[in-house]
């Protein structure tokens, strides 16, 4: 195709060449650049694509995109634009045919709850009858096909690539989360979304290589609904007018909140030995009775925000039930069955903020004990150490403190850092380093009405020690706890 294809939504300055030059691929990556490509630099936190423009040009690539100046051979185009990652997700548009436009894309964001909302609006809209794509934290699903996900939202190019082949698998509509860093990079610009979403706002991803305080994180995260048709807001959420003042499209609402256009009523929790659930009842735009294996407050926000959405679809109530009661999410309040007597389940809870939202939200089931397994990543902050000991402390009943990712630092130091947070409660807590024997202790000593959390891994099926992923899924390893116990 012709370079001027490429850019034809942009603004730009010719510098050297022609836009008429024929381009082969559309490259960010100059490891995989090839004769022909158009190769974007980029000016990242790690690295910066300008330094590898003369490596570009003697592989062959035919085109430059740049923000800096860069010298090239004159027969290599050069193209300045304001902003080359904005560029990037217009190209990339360009370059896969504009996918996004052949598919009703909802966005969501927020701090929490992106994840589980994901898979329920899916499930909702599977059930009757759209065929619906994935993006996120956890995975991209393409038809049958699942993809690790290296980012909760990918670099612009990887969104296109992956719309452009649910296209070709038949997908009508996508639902992908959307993080403050992705919109604040422009991985999203461009994209005409159907539906936006706001979850919640907390004060989270503040720091030198995300948001540079919690003003400018605000300001992201309002950034999508500029581009959406309908945006859909929890009115709770204290922050949630600041994060739409900017907003160009129509807004809707739900909460528990009188003023919520959908709202949930009647609240209440569920509980049983091994099950913990949440029940209410819908008003509003619907009126009907819901109850989801997932327990807690943040459970009813998560699916009135997949009910608000799926009502634009016209799913009648009936389905909206069956789907809510089936939705399950991996790593997010998995409960997994090992007793008659107490409850197990794993999340991904990995920093202070959310593992005092999961611990919290335990506690109101009034469980005999609240067991807390959990451990840290290594070459991370000191104070998530610190911050997650204590939190951990204050509010389980007994903490097992293991090993998490550790990296390249000793299981032990990082041990020792966790427990000078607990110190500073009156927590009771045990310390096991090996993560199978810690779950082993934990399922080993359970007692009856108690409820254990196994925090921090969640989805991920690996333990990252000293530069190498080793395989290590949870699930695993409670299948052979089990298996272990019930042969002695």
């Amino acid at each position: 195709m012709e370079l001027s294809q490429l850019l034809e939504r942009l603004e730009y300055e010719v510098v050297q060449g022609s836009v008429r030059t024929e381009i082969t691929t559309l490259i960010n990556d100059s490891r995989k650049v090839e004769k022909g490509s158009a190769f974007v630099c980029i000016s990242g936190a790690v690295s910066d694509g300008h330094k590898f423009a003369g490596e570009v040009v003697q592989k062959g690539a035919a085109a430059l995109i740049v923000e800096k100046d860069v010298e090239a051979p004159e027969e290599v185009t050069v193209i300045r634009v304001k902003d080359t990652r904005y560029a990037l997700a217009l190209m990339s548009a360009s370059y896969f045919s504009y996918p996004a436009d052949k598919l009703k894309v909802i966005g969501i964001t927020g701090t929490k709850g992106k994840t589980t909302t994901t898979y329920m609006i899916r499930s909702i809209l599977e059930d009757v009858g759209h065929k619906v794509g994935l993006i996120g934290t956890i995975e991209a699903i393409i038809g049958e096909k699942k993809i690790p996900a290296a980012n909760t939202t990918p670099e612009s190019y990887t969104i296109h690539k992956y719309f452009a082949e649910m296209v070709e698998a038949g997908c009508d509509s996508v639902v992908m989360e959307v993080s403050s860093q992705g919109l604040m990079l422009h991985r999203t610009a461009g994209i005409p979304f159907e539906i936006g979403i706001f979850t919640n706002l907390g004060h989270d991803h503040i720091g030198p290589n995300e948001h540079k305080d919690f003003e400018d994180y605000k300001r992201c995260k309002g950034l999508l609904f500029q581009q959406c048709r309908l945006g859909i807001a929890n009115i709770d959420d204290p922050y949630f007018k600041e994060v739409f003042q900017g907003a160009a499209c129509k807004v809707e609402t739900f909460g528990l909140s009188e003023q919520a256009d959908l709202r949930a009523e009647n609240t209440h929790l569920v509980s049983r030995p091994g099950y913990l659930g949440v029940a209410y009842h819908v008003t509003g735009r619907m009126d009907f009775d819901v109850e989801i294996d997932i327990p807690g407050t943040f459970s009813v926000y998560n699916s009135l925000t997949a009910i608000a959405v799926c009502a634009h679809f016209g799913v009648p109530a009936e389905v909206i039930q069956k789907a809510l009661k089936a939705a399950k999410v991996k790593g997010r309040i998995e409960m997994v069955k090992v007793s008659d007597e107490f409850t197990l389940m794993i999340d991904y809870a990995h920093n202070a903020m959310s593992l005092e939202s999961l611990l919290t939200t335990l506690k109101e089931y009034h469980p005999s004990r609240l067991v807390c397994l959990f451990g840290c990543g290594g070459n991370r902050s000191k104070d998530r150490r610190y911050e997650m000991g204590e939190v951990s402390g204050r509010l389980a009943d007994l903490s097992i403190i293991t090993s998490d990712n550790p990296r390249f630092e000793e299981p032990q130091a990082i041990i020792d850092d966790i427990k000078i947070g607990i110190g500073k409660t009156s927590g009771r807590y045990v310390e096991i380093c090996d993560r199978k024997e810690a779950i082993r202790y934990a399922i080993a000593n359970g007692r009856p009405g108690d409820v254990i959390v196994l925090a921090g891994k969640g989805h991920e099926d690996y333990q990252e020690i000293k530069g190498v992923k080793y395989p290590m899924d949870e699930r695993v390893l409670i299948a052979e706890v089990l298996e272990e116990l019930a042969s002695n």
